[in-house]
């Protein structure tokens, strides 16, 4: 690790194929504040249904021709936490089945989760319950942070409504947010609040962080609040 990097985060990227899951990732690198924070490892996991997550995130691009990912993709990213850096070692896995086996070594020692369906394709909706089994089979701790984010809300032909995620969500004791690759709405706040949630919940920090301290400023974790307008917290 660089002597001024302070955080490294682990993040996978799967889900169903072909919607939307690259470009979302490439567009949180605008993360620039997030918390008070000392030396230590995270890693997340980002299951995802949408296929463009990665390149918005890394690259801050959105292609609406982009093929899916065939096999996996992986980037490394280094941004700043109030003036703290913290590097991103991202894999976007495949979301073809003759892909799946290549998955469950991903999961090991994950402290948070992003799952992304697409609002406008109900399938991808009801195949995330598939998704938290697989996670549930892989993951190898039992508090690990889950956001669910419903991608493409720029979209007119939306065919799951808000109110569908936020109750799956709250069933499934996860973090909730609406956003659009496409045109930056909640991507960063998605981000932001997953990775505060696991700087808030010292259980996950303290094998990783030797005991060291990690100090947050207070927010109002209210559904709907924050800047994005779509942010809801499970407690």
């Amino acid at each position: 690790m660089d002597e001024d990097v302070l955080t490294t985060l682990k993040l996978l990227i799967i889900g169903e194929s072909g919607v939307g899951k690259s470009r979302k990732v490439a567009k949180a690198v605008c993360l620039q504040t997030i918390g008070k924070c000392t030396a230590s490892l995270a890693h997340l996991i980002f299951i995802s249904s949408p296929n463009s997550l990665l390149l918005r995130f890394t690259d801050d691009t959105f292609d609406p021709e982009q093929s899916a990912t065939i096999g996996v993709d992986f980037k490394v990213k280094t941004l700043s936490i109030e003036g703290n850096k913290a590097k991103l070692a991202i894999w976007d896995t495949a979301g073809q089945e003759r892909f799946r086996t290549l998955t469950p070594s991903y999961y090991r020692g994950a402290q948070g989760v992003i799952l992304v369906y697409d609002v406008t394709k109900r399938d991808t909706f009801t195949k995330l319950e598939n998704w938290l089994n697989e996670l549930e089979t892989y993951s190898t701790r039992n508090d690990i942070v889950k956001m669910l984010v419903g991608n493409k809300i720029d979209m007119d032909d939306r065919e799951v409504d808000r109110n569908e995620g936020l109750k799956f969500a709250r069933k499934h004791s996860m973090l909730f947010i609406e956003a659009s690759a496409k045109t930056k709405d909640g991507v960063q706040c998605a981000f932001e609040e997953l990775v505060e949630k696991i700087l808030q919940t010292p259980g996950l920090w303290e094998s990783e962080s030797q005991g060291q301290r990690i100090q947050l400023g207070d927010h109002d974790h209210q559904a709907g609040g924050r800047a994005c307008g779509g942010y809801c917290s499970i407690p």
